[in-house]
């Protein structure tokens, strides 16, 4: 996705190159652990029931003069009350969102497999197993899938057989491990131009372990595509969709879909439910990385991360939401 926003920037001459993040002078590399997070004004329609089942709890812009820093395009919560994000750039951002009390954050490169393949670094979506803490890393230049420790160091890389087809600028944008140790990988778009489904696979087990795989098909509402998934406490998903708008400059709008795992068949189209339209009404941008956080009440934290794509017309949001699967849809 960045490279397409990137193209249409260049070839329509809608940006000049100044827009792109200065690196800074020549040879200086900026390694301070720092992170400004700058509370957004939400507008009080945005905190009812307007966006559907969901309420807006906040809203941040992220900046930093790290090196590292920017571009995130997957989101995973740690389960002590931190955030870890990836990006497309292959590096790393551990932090405490805003309410939490926790550690000041951390950047550094993301762990790079030992494959030899030296495209390997866009990260595209993350997942976790919370009973031993480790993490899965999806690559969509490459269609592969890497498992890291809780340390974060790599422990190793699969390219799934169903996978190699996809193609390499929509490959898997969206992984999510179920609590019974299967995995749900969706692609980003459909392996033909302009198809209204994309692929999906449901492994029996993880991946890396050889596990086999069920292929499927995804069908997201009409002009949106999968970026993020996330586990609910039920077993459910929740998956976070976005559409670019190719206005000047380009924009982008956003649902959340909550789908259940378990009506995945064999060849057949999976769907779900919209619970949540992200618009005009919250601060807006790319959002691309989900992370869910279950609330002691029974509902959920949904933090929501944007991806700048490296451009200063871009900014890296944070979003949190609140959703009471449990009530009605607020405003019924």
């Amino acid at each position: 996705m960045r490279r397409l926003i990137l193209l249409a920037v260049v070839v329509l001459g809608l940006v000049p190159v100044t827009c792109m993040h200065d690196p800074g002078p020549e040879g200086l590399i900026d390694e301070r652990q720092i992170l400004e997070i700058v509370a957004l004004p939400v507008s009080d329609h945005a905190l009812g029931p307007n966006l559907g089942e969901v309420r807006v709890a906040g809203a941040w812009r992220l900046h930093s003069p790290n090196h590292h820093f920017d571009s995130y395009s997957a989101l995973v919560s740690l389960g002590d009350g931190t955030l870890l994000a990836a990006s497309d750039r292959g590096r790393r951002l551990r932090f405490t969102p805003p309410g939490n009390a926790g550690p000041g954050p951390q950047f550094d490169y993301f762990a790079t497999p030992t494959t030899g393949q030296k495209r390997l670094f866009d990260i595209e979506a993350l997942t976790r197993d919370a009973a031993t803490g480790r993490i899965w890393a999806a690559y969509e230049g490459t269609n592969l899938i890497s498992r890291l420790s809780p340390a974060l160091s790599q422990e190793g890389v699969t390219q799934p057989v169903a996978m190699r087809g996809w193609r390499s600028n929509s490959g898997p944008e969206a992984m999510v491990r179920l609590a019974d140790g299967r995995f749900v990988v969706l692609a980003e778009a459909a392996r033909r131009w302009f198809a209204s489904e994309v692929p999906g696979l449901l492994f029996a087990g993880d991946p890396l372990a050889g596990a086999a795989e069920t292929s499927f098909r995804y069908r997201p509402p009409d002009g949106y595509r999968p970026v993020d998934m996330a586990l609910l406490p039920d077993g459910r998903v929740l998956i976070l969709l976005r559409q670019v708008v190719w206005s000047i400059p380009p924009g982008f709008v956003g649902k959340i879909v909550l789908a259940d795992p378990s009506a995945i068949r064999a060849g057949e189209t999976w769907s779900g439910r919209v619970i949540a339209d992200l618009d005009g009404r919250v601060p807006n941008d790319n959002y691309e990385g989900l992370a869910v956080v279950p609330l002691d009440d029974g509902g959920v934290v949904l933090w929501l991360i944007s991806d700048d794509n490296s451009i200063r017309l871009q900014r890296t949001l944070l979003l949190k939401l609140e959703w009471h699967p449990n009530e009605k849809a607020r405003g019924e």
